[in-house]
């Protein structure tokens, strides 16, 4: 079984930055996804075990980023020049095969998952 816990939420104006962190029970491939009322879960960015391969949703490449720990099991998102649009819960989740083979981006291919952190963008 594998447990996270997200934290780093919050309300934030447009242009201002947020580091979300997530904290795993183990050192996993983790992706991070994010869920807007109304709308589906999509998928945000992602970071192999050993922090050696990331990718992202590429509408985000260049204002978010996705790090981990050297040593230890957390796994953080760096967001940048925030957008109201970006207004969402964000979950943290770990997918055992890994984020780098078959659809990663599909959230139904994450085990394990966190409770999310609100993130609000205001205008």
């Amino acid at each position: 079984q594998v447990q996270l816990v997200e934290s780093g939420g919050g309300l934030v104006q447009a242009g201002g930055s947020l580091r979300l962190s997530c904290a795993a029970s183990g050192r996993h491939p983790v992706g991070w996804f994010r869920q807007a009322p109304g709308k589906e879960r999509e998928f945000v960015a992602a970071i192999t075990w050993d922090g050696m391969t990331t990718n992202y949703r590429d509408s985000l490449k260049g204002r978010f980023s996705i790090s981990r720990e050297n040593v230890g099991n957390t796994v953080y998102l760096q967001m940048n020049s925030l957008r109201p649009e970006d207004t969402a819960v964000y979950y943290c989740a770990v997918r055992l095969v890994g984020v780098t083979v078959g659809d990663y981006r599909a959230p139904e291919n994450y085990e394990y998952w966190g409770q999310g952190t609100q993130v609000t963008v205001s205008s």
